[in-house]
Formats: C-alpha cells, structure tokens, sequence
C-alpha cells in the first residue's frame, strides 16, 4: 500500500478543498440575502437591500432592474432600474442618473436585453466602458458612463419559473473581474432574490386588485340637508394585505339614514370580495325589507348562512330617526345594533362623549346565524357627532384594545369640536400606527341643527326622499 498520495490524488483533494473553502465563503452571503429579502414584501425596499449586499461585496456597483408584465408593444416588455448603489458614496447619485437614463438609450444590442432575452449570464471581463457606450445611444449616459469607469461587467437574469423578471447588472472599476467562486455565489443570490422579487411582485399585484376594489366599493355617502358626513379609508401597509374594511351611508325609503362601518376577518382579496359581497347585501336587506339595524343584521346574517359565506365580519348598523315632536325638541335618536364590533362614540354638543356599549347585541356575523339579534337607542342633541371605526383605528402592537379606546375617546374630547373634516383627519393622524399595520375605516356623522343647511353641496338624497328625510316612525325592532 503507497503510504504517499500521487500527484493526481493531491490535485483531487486541493480541489475539494478549494471547492469547501468557496461553498463555506458563499453561505454567509447567501444566507444574509435570503433573511434581508424574506423580511419585506415591498419588492423597491427588497432591491436596495440586495444592491447593498452585494456592494462592495462583490462589485464596485450595481444595478438592480424589474420586468414589467405588461407589454408597451408586442414583444417588447417593459424594464425598470428600480435601485442602484455604488460603493464610493460621491457616485451614488451618479449611477442613479445612469439607471434614469440608459433604458431609454439601450439599442437592441444592449447587454441588459441580451441577458434577458437569452436568460443568461452575459460577461465583459475587461474594457468594459468601451463596450458598454457602443450598445448605447450618444448622448447624456456616455458622459455617465465616462465618469463611472467600469472595467469589466456582468449581468444576470432573475429566473423565476422559468421565467425572467428582472436582471442584476453588476460592475467593477477598482478591483479584478468575478472569478469562477465569485460567479457561483452571483448566481445563487440571484436564484434566491429572484423568488424573493418575485414574491413581492406578485404581492403587490394582489394588494392593487384589492385595494381598487375596496375602492370602487366605498363610494360617496349620501348626505340629507341636515346632516354633515365624512368618511375615510386607509389602507394597511406593508405588513398586511388590504383587508375588508367598510363603510357605508344610505337612506331607507321612510327617509331615516342608515350608517355602517364593518370589518371582514382576513387581509387578502378574498376578504375584500366578501366585503363587497356584504356590503351590497345590506344594503339591499335595509332598502327591501326596512328593518331597523337589529333585523338588517339578522336577515344579512342569515343569508350569508344560506349562500354559504363562511368568512366572519363585524359590523355596526346605526340609524337616525326622528319624530315631529323631536325635531321640535332639536333631538334625534340614534338606534344601533352591533355585531361584534367596536363601539361607536358620540361627541355630545357639550363636548362630553358617550361610548355606544352593545349590551347583548349578538355575535358576529357568520358565526351563529340564528343567535337573537338586539339594538340600543340614545337620544342626543342636534350639534352632536357620532364616530364609527374600525379598530385599525386604535390598534397597534405597542397599544392593546383597551389603551387604544381610552385613547380615542380623549382624542374626540381634545378635537370634538372641531370642523368634521379636521377632526377626522386628526384621528387618521394621530391614533393608528405610523407603518399602517391594518386597513382603517371610519364615518363621522354630525347632526346640524335642522334650521341650518350643512356644509355640502350635492347631498346624493333622492327628490322623492328629501322631504321626508329624518323625519321618521321608529319600525320595530328584531330580535
């Protein structure tokens, strides 16, 4: 037996041991990527974190671009250069301007669109800035790229299932070229950001469908002469999809005005569909059958149970409803059911609030159909404000339910008697949280006294209705 290894055989483990060597180099960087692009859904935020991993990691700087699905004409797919970093900071501005301007510069022979045409690696090992203003169009970029200096060049495609939806265009002007190790390890944090982009991408994609049909959904508010009506919507940020927030203001056909503010579980489109589906239910429900809220909620719950819709909401049904003889008094009586959901508040004339507690008012929707549904009354003066809200109002993760009431509630004794539009947009301000951590939904009703017309043009109300508007018999209330 040969105690001594042949040439061959040193060769064979030098090579292993260099290929150890590269992979324990490579795991580090490969590892920071994945956990960096993992933590965001945001696929602008996911590029700056990769440009900056990988410089001066691996180049001098780079160039990250995304593939737009949409075609501005056939075959051609629209790029985007969605972030840049250099690692000399007086160049980063820079190569900023050089991403602005070199798409539009790009002949057909351009490194970028040949890399992503082919799906491959496509390399410039040396005189690079030569080669990269003859695939450019004269003009502003040659100054750019002058001034860049790159020495060598290498671009990527991002692959995802087999198909490329962006690019990483790398570049080197004070070091060598990427060796073998070097383009092994490009190629892994590429596959890796690749499904991290893509992932955003194809989130962001959900969360516009979403967000356009909540918004198609939460149409302008009706608003009879006596009464004032803001509303407001904002949507999660980036932790959450949007949601199934709404609201929603209607009159029945005795002229009494309804109020609803509810909140499908769920942060996707499919609780968005649901909301649609609800809120067009209620309505219908209120208009057809003119319950009050307890018997509206009642019959919504029931047909959901009839149709199917297994998805739970919270939802609150307020109506206003007076008499002759209280419109002489200047009072109206506010009647309410409430499904689960957060109380309303109202901001008395004389600044006091008063939190509208359910007490025995029913689960929330889809959970017991046939579970009793109740409503409450107050009567208030004219000059009042009622606020109804969704709790990513009040909620955030450094804030429980019950700190996020108390706090809403000082809120509206600070800013109760300011202008409609003022005191609401002070809650959006000021209560949720900074990032959007969940959808927020609200609509503030203030009662104006009824020998003065509120401050609105086009109140949405119906001629046949608008004689009879809130001057209304109580019908009776379900349970």
């Amino acid at each position: 037996m040969n105690a001594h290894p042949s040439a061959r055989e040193r060769a064979v483990v030098r090579h292993a041991t260099a290929a150890d060597a590269g992979a324990a180099g490579r795991a580090p960087m490969l590892a920071r990527v994945t956990a960096e692009l993992a933590s965001t859904m945001d696929a602008d935020v996911a590029a700056d974190r990769l440009a900056q991993l990988l410089v001066p990691a691996l180049a001098d700087w780079c160039v990250v671009t995304l593939v737009d699905d949409e075609e501005p004409r056939p075959g051609r797919r629209r790029l985007r250069d969605i972030a840049t970093w250099h690692t000399d900071p007086a160049l980063r501005a820079v190569v900023a301007e050089y991403a602005a301007a070199r798409i539009g510069a790009m002949s057909e022979h351009a490194f970028l669109l040949d890399a992503i045409r082919r799906g491959e690696l496509v390399e410039v090992r040396t005189g690079a800035a030569v080669a990269l203003k003859g695939v450019l169009h004269p003009g502003r970029v040659h100054g750019l790229v002058d001034t860049l200096a790159p020495t060598w060049l290498v671009v990527l495609p991002l692959v995802r299932a087999g198909r490329t939806i962006g690019a990483l265009s790398m570049f080197g002007a004070a070091r060598d070229a990427l060796g073998h190790d070097e383009l092994t390890t490009l190629r892994q944090v590429t596959a890796a950001a690749a499904l991290a982009l893509d992932n955003a991408r194809r989130f962001r994609q959900q969360r516009d469908v979403a967000e356009a049909l909540q918004r198609a959904l939460l149409t302008e508010p009706v608003e009879p002469d006596d009464l004032e009506v803001v509303v407001r919507y904002r949507p999660a940020g980036e932790s959450t999809h949007v949601g199934g927030d709404w609201y929603d203001a209607f009159l029945q056909p005795d002229g009494a005005t309804m109020f609803v503010i509810g909140d499908v579980a769920g942060h996707d489109i499919e609780a968005a569909s649901v909301m649609g589906q609800l809120r067009s239910m209620l309505r219908a429900i209120a208009v057809t059958t003119k319950d009050g809220p307890a018997g509206v909620l009642a019959q919504l719950d029931a047909a959901m149970r009839t149709l199917r819709i297994g998805t739970p909401a919270t939802v609150v049904v307020a109506r206003l409803e007076q008499t002759p003889e209280e419109r002489e008094r200047g009072v109206t009586r506010i009647r309410w059911s409430s499904a689960g959901h957060l109380p309303p508040m109202v901001v008395a004339s004389d600044g006091s609030v008063v939190v509208l507690e359910a007490r025995d008012h029913g689960p929330l929707l889809g959970i017991v159909p046939d579970s009793p549904r109740n409503e409450s009354e107050v009567v208030v003066e004219r000059g009042s404000t009622l606020l109804m809200y969704t709790d990513g109002l009040i909620e955030r993760r450094d804030r429980d339910l019950r700190a996020g009431l108390a706090e809403l509630r000082r809120t509206l004794e600070r800013v109760g008697d300011e202008p409609l539009e003022s005191l609401t947009d002070a809650l959006v301000a000021e209560l949720p949280a900074d990032a959007g951590e969940d959808d927020v939904a609200l609509v503030a009703v203030r009662l104006h006294p009824q020998d003065v017309r509120a401050p609105h043009d086009d109140d949405g109300v119906p001629d046949d209705l608008a004689a009879r508007a809130q001057v209304t018999v109580a019908p009776d209330a379900a349970s």
